[in-house]
């Protein structure tokens, strides 16, 4: 007779943004704060909220084993700034209960982002494992997805048996690297002992650099993947590259490479080879950007004809999914005053002109007024005659890319028309990782002159099917994402690091 396993499963997944405001309880809740009978009715329902990672984990477990959902917390949000201390330490105080509660496990999967900070803790990654360690003992396995621009601690590689990190970037491979952590947790508790070896770059990528359709990390990736299995010749189990989130702004910043095989003197030496060729490759990231008197050029061209191909114009500065505030009006302003018609914008993060528009309805005219309240850096205001075209409760199901299947929830949201600008203005703050961002506003892509979003990369996966990647334009403006990293206020990354400091030596 098949054993039957208790494995508990939740996470807590936050990018930090050094630079961005305090990342709240609200926020988490717009997005996802789900725990115990909750958690297991959101992953029963047919477009869960909850990260791709765990709907990934426990659809593979069902397939390998007789086994019972233990649910703890699963708290997710998109990148914001450091999190409330108090919030997290509830969080804490939640996990510890219901894993304590739970009784005995036979094992624990985790879905963590890797690159929170918190107001007070460093390292609330780390947190998370020892907390679970300290329940569960030396000998439970512990497994876990992590973001690849997770910044990497000693303490989480410790602390977990196994860290798996996504491979593809936008993340669309998140159900099948929590897949991955199911296969792994299953053979060991068939009796596999793994080791990790893990290695810090003193490299900072710039994002723009980080895409892994092509490129230099897509060849990095390529390389470790060469590693793995037993057709390498290797008792290696899995090679994680990650980049690292280089706004996070502390101690941990850096690439890093995590490789888990049978044989320690395996891991190691596979991570020092992997980690010397990425290191080999550094020269290879860099950014380029389109200045934005150029960019309005081109808008302004497109809308005037309409035999030129369509636009997509990429605000990388003030990507929500990087920390950003999603309210930058420096696009907006810019194009509105070229006089660029058939655009359309979002979604902006503006809840006071969303709750405006929402009370004065569709079809009225008014003084738009955007970021009236706002006083983050970058987030400088903006006034036009506008009018309200169309409104929303917020609530969608992603049909493409990393968000296809899930509930998302922009909060009260509406589009607000300025001249020949359609902008979509939200209540929650998201980065536009699916076209439903605009479709359910009833805006046709397909129609537009010229289309920008909020976001750095992961909208490619979404709206690929309407723009190559030659019609895709990155913009140079101002904003608390900004990938250009010499533009940075930068107050905890080691030194030196490259390309901070060019002439940084490195040997693993």
């Amino acid at each position: 007779m098949p054993r039957s396993y208790r494995i508990a499963i939740g996470g807590f997944m936050l990018e930090s943004n050094g630079h961005a405001p305090v990342s709240t309880r609200e926020e988490f809740e717009a997005a996802v704060l789900l725990e115990g009978e909750g958690l297991l009715a959101d992953l029963a329902s047919r477009n869960p909220r909850s990260p791709t990672t765990l709907t990934g984990f426990t659809g593979e477990m069902d397939r390998l084993a007789d086994w019972e959902r233990v649910p703890l917390v699963m708290a997710a949000v998109g990148a914001s700034g450091p999190v409330d201390q108090d919030f997290f330490d509830w969080v804490m105080e939640r996990l510890r209960k219901l894993l304590r509660d739970a009784g005995p496990v036979d094992a624990v999967f985790l879905s963590q982002h890797g690159a929170a900070t918190a107001t007070a803790d460093i390292d609330p990654d780390g947190t998370v494992f020892r907390a679970v360690r300290e329940i569960v003992g030396p000998d439970v396995p512990v497994v876990a997805t992590l973001d690849l621009h997770a910044n990497v601690s000693p303490a989480m590689v410790d602390l977990a048996d196994i860290l798996v990190a996504y491979r593809e970037n936008p993340h669309t491979d998140m159900p099948e690297r929590g897949a991955d952590c199911a296969r792994h947790l299953k053979a060991m508790l068939d009796g596999m002992k793994p080791y990790s070896a893990f290695v810090k770059l003193p490299f900072i990528p710039p994002s723009t650099s980080q895409n892994t359709k092509s490129g230099p990390y897509a060849d990095v990736i390529a390389y470790g993947q060469k590693k793995v299995g037993p057709e390498a010749g290797l008792g290696v189990i899995d090679v994680s590259i990650s980049s690292g989130f280089s706004l996070g702004d502390t101690p941990k910043n850096g690439m890093s490479v995590i490789v888990t095989a049978t044989d320690m003197k395996q891991a190691e030496a596979v991570a020092r080879d992997v980690a010397s060729h990425c290191w080999s490759q550094r020269q290879r990231f860099t950014t380029n950007l389109t200045s934005l008197e150029r960019c309005t050029e081109m808008a302004l061209a497109c809308s005037r004809d309409p035999a030129r191909p369509a636009l997509l114009f990429a605000d990388v500065a003030d990507n929500p999914g990087g920390g950003g505030r999603g309210n930058t009006a420096y696009i907006l302003s810019a194009f509105h005053k070229a006089g660029v018609t058939g655009c359309a914008i979002g979604p902006v993060y503006d809840p006071l002109l969303a709750a405006e528009a929402h009370k004065l309805g569709i079809g009225a005219s008014f003084e738009a007024k955007f970021n009236r309240d706002e006083t983050t850096t970058f987030s400088e205001a903006f006034t036009a005659q506008g009018k309200v075209v169309a409104l929303s409760d917020g609530l969608f199901v992603g049909r493409r890319g990393m968000a296809a299947g899930r509930t998302l929830d922009m909060g009260p949201a509406a589009v607000v028309q300025v001249d020949g600008i359609q902008v979509v203005v939200t209540t929650n703050r998201h980065q536009a990782l699916d076209p439903m961002f605009f479709e359910t506003f009833g805006i046709d892509i397909t129609a537009l002159r010229s289309l920008v979003v909020k976001s750095r990369g992961h909208f490619r996966a979404g709206f690929d099917e309407f723009y190559p990647d030659e019609r895709i334009i990155e913009v140079d403006v101002p904003g608390l994402t900004t990938p250009m990293l010499k533009n940075v206020p930068w107050r905890q990354v080691p030194r030196p690091i490259y390309p901070l400091d060019p002439e940084t030596e490195w040997a693993p």
